[in-house]
């Protein structure tokens, strides 16, 4: 392990997490409207598919979508009605339910295949992600390569654990209504997003 090249993964893949994303909304969301435990478990597997991305953005993946269109159109229809669903169901269970703590409370296998859509599902940030994971991979020698990537992972891992703890801390100060209006946020950028996809896509 070569501790220079692990904090250089560590520095690029809190930069490339921190800015607010699809993934951070979701996150923020769990952490928000569920027990902390259960946000914990979201906020890891996110963190999980995040790393999986990466690592496939690190080989190439990106690639395999600009040689075949047509598995990009597909990935963002199918992507694009999920985070549709996946939306419009928190928008009516935050107006349904009101202020209550677990508005939004899905069951694991649900978690697991939002998390995995809103990761992967993503043509722009496949692509945007193998070309620069690509170019760093270039740049590296090849003993220097895994901790460079493990860095990667060890940054995804880190920064949703700290986002999911540092909300779920303060979230006890925040009032019921502006909770509602947080989780209404959430769902709606998230259907918005959804919708783009299916947009560009046809």
């Amino acid at each position: 392990m070569q501790p220079e090249v692990f904090l250089q993964g560590l520095m690029l893949g809190l930069a490339y997490a921190a800015p607010i994303g699809i993934q951070n909304m979701f996150v923020i969301n769990a952490a928000m409207t569920m027990q902390r435990r259960r946000a914990f478990v979201c906020s890891l597997i996110v963190a999980f598919f995040d790393c999986t991305l990466a690592l496939a953005c690190f080989f190439g993946v990106g690639t395999f979508i600009d040689i075949y269109p047509a598995v990009k159109t597909s990935i963002m229809i199918v992507g694009g009605i999920v985070l549709v669903y996946m939306g419009g169901k928190m928008l009516f269970t935050a107006h349904v339910h009101g202020s209550t703590t677990e508005i939004f409370a899905p069951k694991f296998i649900t978690l697991i295949w939002t998390a995995f859509v809103l990761t992967w599902f993503n043509p722009q940030a496949v692509i945007d992600g193998t070309m620069m994971l690509g170019a760093m991979y270039a740049s590296f020698a090849a003993n220097q390569r895994f901790p460079f990537i493990i860095g990667m992972c060890a940054a995804s891992l880190l920064w949703f654990a700290v986002l999911v703890t540092i909300i779920s801390i303060f979230k006890s100060h925040i009032s019921g209504k502006v909770l509602r209006y947080i989780n209404v946020l959430c769902g709606g950028i998230i259907l918005l997003f959804g919708a783009r996809l299916i947009f560009r896509a046809i």
